[in-house]
């Protein structure tokens, strides 16, 4: 099994939240975890703002992110999934670009998606993108 790890569902193993012992055997069992390479900014992004809101001090954010990296085992081109995730944005999603990454290499790989993306999860099932039985928000 291949799964593709958004950034929300990462997070969510980092921190050890609430879904992470549901995301946590998907990884486990996967034989390829992949992500777009847009998670590497957007989860950089994420500990940033914790630490500039002052919920984490900058050595354990960046011992998170370091972590939160390690999860993905490779990271696609973006330059690789762009038209796809461009057009299926335009035409059949009500996503960003950015987050169509996510699903056109799902879609490509016969993977499973994991995200807490609510919105995301359910554009998975109206395209037929195998999703974990996870979500609990706007992502």
């Amino acid at each position: 099994m291949i799964c593709v790890l958004d950034v929300s569902g990462g997070i969510e193993v980092v921190l050890d939240r609430k879904q992470s012992k549901t995301i946590e055997p998907y990884l486990q069992d996967a034989d390829q975890v992949i992500s777009p390479d847009l998670y590497v900014a957007e989860s950089s992004n994420v500990y940033w703002k914790y630490v500039y809101s002052k919920q984490m001090d900058e050595s354990t954010a960046e011992k998170a992110l370091e972590y939160m990296l390690e999860l993905v085992d490779l990271f696609e081109p973006s330059d690789s999934l762009f038209r796809e995730a461009f057009g299926l944005s335009c035409r059949q999603t009500s996503h960003p670009v950015y987050d169509s990454l996510y699903l056109v290499l799902a879609r490509r790989n016969n993977a499973v998606l994991l995200t807490l993306d609510t919105r995301l999860a359910d554009d998975c099932r109206k395209l037929s993108i195998k999703t974990a039985p996870l979500g609990r928000g706007e992502g």
